[in-house]
């Protein structure tokens, strides 16, 4: 009986705590069913956009679409940089089983460069996975043809069509135009790389580089389906890019086009300004080169050839180019002697054909004095000094001023400084003062000194845009404008900013035009040679800008010196006198003398002023 109740009571705890044990059980699965609910509905429910964004993006390649680059136009339209339709072929390396054999093959079919294929090489270290790599660009028709037909043969070739910039004036505009090129590791600072996804080149130099945000335009973007490898399915949805914006300029190509006819073979610059709004009407620095040959990477040989050439055709003279402006100063510095006090209209200086200082019997000669034997006259005013380019007159005037009078009236008229035209790499020339020897050369100045600079040569260097703003400023009395290339953005136009403001009285003014006048139509002025058949009034001054030092009792003798050490020219213009709407500077590198610098600005004038007579 006993035995019988131990084991009731043994059964009845073994069930409670059975029970029990499936009281826990069904409170875990319960909790575990809870947790597994709520999971199942925070990743269904709160998470769905999370997760399906990103089984999106293993299935949805969001690729930049480049936008459009903005065309360049000149003030008449014609188009000096364009987006042309061109033919790419193309290579996917992941594609390809043997990369270095199919290289040797296609070098056979197209006759490729090792310039090519060293551009196929850089261009892949910077291109994304499964995308294609451009080996050879603007394909002809015949190579097109060719590679259609040996297709099969080429696993992973692709032919892309493209936008690829022209440049339809070639070397006429290349050094004011510019051009873009591949995108290289230096081009692009780190912060600035979401703006380039998809966009293969960039400005260089040129308006193409200063212009860039603007001609560039905006991304746009394109969402692709790929499969499991990768290779597109179809576009899913897509956002347009915005096209860069259009350049129009005050640049006339055609009077850029005269004026390199004019130069000729010649080396140097020819800078033109609209007077009344300091617009570049020309800006032509020769020699040149083909900013097409840039585009797509030139080759190490075709480059090597401009790098070396002791021409430096890779020089844009205009705003890079530094030389002594020589006489060109001579009417800035004759108005700064009546501004000061130091000369007035009717003041007479001897002209033996040479100047000492008192106490210094080394003469500084004139150059009329190798051609007469004597001066211009026995005495010379300010207006027959500038007509006839009297080196005595100025060097007695630059002494009277002083060399930190003279340095600060010639800086009024902006030499020494930069322009701030819109193109990079502008350079400011040197504005030689006491100051500035101590400085750059650590020594005192010396009274010579200033009257060699008092003609434009010494240590002074200008360049020929910082010549042509200051002969504007001479031609509107003292006022000039920060010469701009660009004269609208998209249709809007850039509105003119002033840059220099001289201030004299207008009897001073007169005095100087009428010298700059008679350069041209005296019997005795250095540029008289020009003024035959003209119908309209030129203002201008001669300049010839000494390369090399001739010893006191030497002559020059241009036979005798190599062609690099030949004197270089200069002439500077504007017209109509009455209505100034055109300042010219003219450089003609290592050519004798001015006087082979005015017949270029007489062909373009001629042709500017007959266009607009009215």
């Amino acid at each position: 009986m006993a035995r019988q109740l131990n084991q009731m009571q043994d059964w009845a705890r073994e069930t409670r705590l059975t029970q029990a044990r499936v009281v826990v059980l069904a409170t875990l699965m319960l909790v575990v069913m809870v947790g597994l609910l709520y999971r199942y509905f925070y990743l269904q429910i709160v998470q769905n956009e999370t997760f399906r964004a990103q089984s999106d993006r293993n299935r949805i390649a969001v690729r930049a679409v480049a936008p459009t680059r903005g065309v360049i136009v000149d003030r008449e339209g014609r188009l000096l940089a364009e987006n042309l339709p061109s033919f790419t072929l193309a290579l996917t390396p992941e594609r390809i089983s043997n990369l270095e054999e199919t290289l040797v093959e296609l070098t056979e079919l197209l006759d490729l460069s090792e310039d090519d294929i060293a551009l196929f090489s850089e261009t892949r270290r910077r291109t994304r996975p499964l995308s294609p790599v451009p080996l050879k660009y603007r394909l002809s028709e015949s190579e097109r043809a060719m590679l259609a037909v040996n297709k099969h043969r080429f696993e992973g070739m692709s032919i892309l069509t493209e936008l690829t910039r022209n440049y339809p004036e070639g070397a006429l505009l290349g050094h004011a135009i510019g051009y873009v090129g591949r995108i290289g590791k230096d081009d692009i600072a780190p912060a600035d790389t979401e703006w380039y996804r998809g966009i293969t080149h960039i400005g260089k130099v040129g308006l193409e580089a200063y212009y860039e945000p603007l001609l560039r335009g905006e991304l746009g973007v394109s969402q692709i389906e790929t499969n499991a490898r990768g290779v597109d399915l179809r576009v899913v949805d897509r956002i347009e890019p915005t096209p860069g914006a259009e350049l129009k300029l005050h640049l006339d190509a055609e009077l850029q086009r005269i004026a390199a006819e004019a130069l000729g073979d010649m080396r140097g610059a020819v800078v033109a300004v609209d007077t009344l709004s300091g617009g570049v009407l020309a800006a032509y620095s020769n020699p040149g080169y083909d900013p097409n040959k840039f585009v797509n990477g030139i080759s190490f040989g075709d480059y090597a050839l401009l790098r070396d050439s002791r021409d430096a055709p890779l020089l844009n003279r205009v705003i890079q180019g530094q030389y002594p402006p020589a006489s060109t100063v001579k009417p800035m510095l004759g108005l700064a002697g009546l501004n000061r006090g130091v000369i007035d209209i009717e003041t007479l200086i001897a002209d033996p054909g040479y100047y000492t200082l008192p106490g210094d019997d080394r003469r500084y000669r004139d150059w009329i004095l190798r051609i007469r034997g004597t001066g211009h006259s026995e005495f010379m005013n300010l207006r027959d000094s500038i007509a006839q380019s009297c080196d005595v007159y100025f060097y007695e005037l630059a002494n009277r001023l002083g060399i930190d009078a003279l340095s600060a009236s010639l800086y009024d008229f902006g030499i020494g400084s930069l322009t701030g035209i819109d193109l990079p790499s502008e350079k400011r020339g040197i504005l030689p003062s006491a100051e500035w020897k101590r400085e750059a050369i650590g020594s005192s100045w010396y009274g010579g000194e200033t009257l060699i600079v008092g003609i434009g040569q010494g240590y002074m260097l200008a360049t020929p845009l910082q010549l042509a703003v200051a002969t504007s400023a001479l031609a509107m009395r003292g006022t000039a404008y920060k010469p701009q290339l660009v004269a609208s953005v998209a249709g809007e136009v850039v509105t003119p900013e002033p840059l220099l403001s001289v201030s004299a009285p207008s009897e001073y003014w007169d005095e100087v035009f009428a010298g700059m006048v008679d350069t041209v139509f005296a019997p005795r002025g250095t540029a008289a040679g020009m003024r035959r058949g003209l119908n309209y009034t030129v203002a201008g001054k001669t300049g010839t800008a000494q390369v090399v030092g001739i010893a006191q009792d030497a002559t020059y003798d241009e036979e005798s010196l190599s062609e690099y050490q030949r004197n270089h020219g200069w002439f500077i213009a504007f017209a109509p006198v009455e209505a100034p709407k055109i300042a010219i500077a003219i450089l003609t590198e290592n050519s004798g003398g001015g006087s082979s610098a005015y017949p270029v600005a007489r062909s373009m004038l001629d042709y500017w002023m007959t266009r607009h007579e009215s």
